[in-house]
């Protein structure tokens, strides 16, 4: 890595070659290149080009509105940021310890979610390039792709992904945006017929969900050299992990790791999370740039998501998963840090997860009618939860008549932000300087991108120090109203 990647003294003496838009991802986003006149990179960056209030705009709501209403965040990963928010609502309400049927509940609810959602990025977003390669013509460089040249890989795909959005619709209404989880526990529980249904497909999605690791990693292990260099950096890992060591998805204390390791904290309670991690903000993007406080804004990123799981980690308590987790950390001696071994640890996870389903499925918890467990009121709460993507966290205030006054969320692709800027200059310095750019070339920078499974739409949420202009059209096109806010926060209004 080098740093005329990061400075890029004349932007305005440079050529400037845009990826817009980033696709394959949830969300709108793009990468800016600036070149010489000899197509060497002086600079790539990563931008997010929504901008969502929602940090805002759900002040003054109640907060019994917000399990339902933060979701609307994301159509993707809505499951995780309905159950962080109930869990910092769990908090509001004074709930000490869930109903063991309202735990299991959420956690079935959470298994489905990741599921769902693991199945959707492999098959459908990252396996054309794992599958055709990364400069396979762009005509057939898609799931229509996959579907004529694999429709068996495909149908697994689709049905696994089926399988995980019946979960959430047994366990929380719908397939998406549910009501499944409420401030202090649930409002429903399974019915046997429910779990009948879902046991009768279990083993084979577990089936299924060992055929994808084995497929992910003959792809991994055949062009291994490549694999373990594309857009590799050496980084932290953050993520939860249950008290023993276990990989653990829906509750436990933060640990994090670091490049060589080696524990920087854990089992660290959520509600002191404000004193580990701090949220930078740079002027060229609105997603944060969050941080390790002990090692400061320049050395303390970090990566979440299912690499970092996997790698932070003592085990995983399902046997199969357990043993696709030995094989895969065979490929270092110390943290994984291959960038597109995310791939293969996410399909460790989703293997996981359709093994935890059938365990659960056959408590009777899940069965029960106590849902609810209330305390005494409280007006600040944090809900910690591991997203697909990685690390989640929620932070909400009230007041007396139970309105919010402050939120703060920080989503796993903010937490990913520094690693996704540092893995593509990785990609521009290694495959692309000094060469034509050409589309296959250019596809290079969104794979390194995809990797991390970028969920765009949830990454802004609070205005930051980026200028912004918002304008507001009469319904016959002309401009009624103009407001600019500066880099210094400044606003302005014509």
């Amino acid at each position: 890595m080098t740093n005329k990647l990061e400075t890029a003294d004349s932007p305005d003496r440079l050529k400037r070659v845009v990826i817009e838009p980033l696709t394959r991802v949830e969300g709108h986003g793009k990468v800016t290149l600036l070149l010489d006149d000899d197509n060497h990179i002086e600079q790539a960056r990563l931008h997010i080009v929504e901008f969502r209030g929602f940090e805002k705009f759900i002040q003054g709501r109640p907060y019994w509105e917000l399990p339902v209403l933060v979701q609307r965040l994301c159509g993707i990963c809505p499951v995780s940021h309905h159950l962080v928010a109930a869990k910092a609502c769990d908090m509001l309400v004074g709930t000490q310890q869930l109903t063991p049927t309202a735990e299991k509940i959420r956690r079935l609810m959470h298994l489905g979610q990741t599921l769902q959602s693991h199945a959707l990025h492999f098959f459908h977003l990252s396996s054309p390039d794992l599958l055709f390669g990364f400069d396979d013509e762009v005509r057939h460089r898609n799931i229509i792709g996959v579907i004529e040249d694999y429709p068996d890989i495909a149908m697994q795909g689709v049905l696994l992904r089926k399988f995980g959005q019946e979960v959430i619709r047994m366990t929380s209404g719908r397939r998406v945006h549910g009501t499944g989880a409420i401030p202090g526990g649930v409002n429903k529980s399974l019915s046997i017929e429910e779990r009948d249904a879902l046991l009768a497909d279990v083993d084979q999605m577990i089936a299924w969900g060992q055929a994808t690791v084995e497929l992910i990693r003959r792809i991994y292990l055949e062009h291994r050299n490549y694999h373990n260099e594309f857009a590799t950096i050496d980084t932290s890992m953050l993520s939860l992990a249950r008290e023993d060591g276990a990989l653990e998805l829906y509750d436990g204390g933060l640990r994090a790791k670091d490049a060589d390791g080696k524990l920087i904290f854990d089992q660290i309670d959520n509600c002191k999370y404000g004193d580990y991690l701090h949220e930078g903000i740079k002027s060229w993007s609105y997603m944060k740039f969050p941080f390790i406080v002990s090692r400061g804004m320049e050395n303390g990123w970090y990566r979440v998501g299912p690499l970092a799981r996997v790698n932070n980690c003592d085990y995983i308590d399902t046997p199969l998963a357990e043993a696709a987790r030995k094989d895969f950390r065979e490929l270092s001696n110390g943290p994984v840090q291959s960038t597109l071994g995310y791939h293969w640890a996410r399909m460790i996870e989703l293997l996981h997860c359709t093994e935890a389903i059938r365990d659960l499925l056959h408590d009777n918890d899940l069965l029960g009618n106590d849902l609810i467990n209330k305390g005494d009121m409280q007006q600040t709460s944090i809900g910690i939860i591991e997203a697909p993507r990685g690390t989640l966290v929620h932070q909400y205030e009230i007041d007396d008549d139970g309105l919010v006054t402050k939120a703060n969320l920080i989503v796993s692709t903010t937490n990913n932000n520094q690693a996704m800027n540092e893995s593509i200059r990785q990609v521009a310095s290694h495959y692309l300087d000094g060469k034509h750019l050409t589309e296959p070339l250019l596809n290079q920078i969104e794979v390194a991108v995809r990797a991390y499974d970028p969920c765009l739409s949830c990454a802004t949420h609070a205005l930051g120090k980026m200028p912004l202009v918002i304008e507001l059209q009469n319904p016959d096109g002309t401009l009624a109203e103009r407001l600019v806010k500066d880099s210094d926060s400044t606003f302005t209004s014509s």
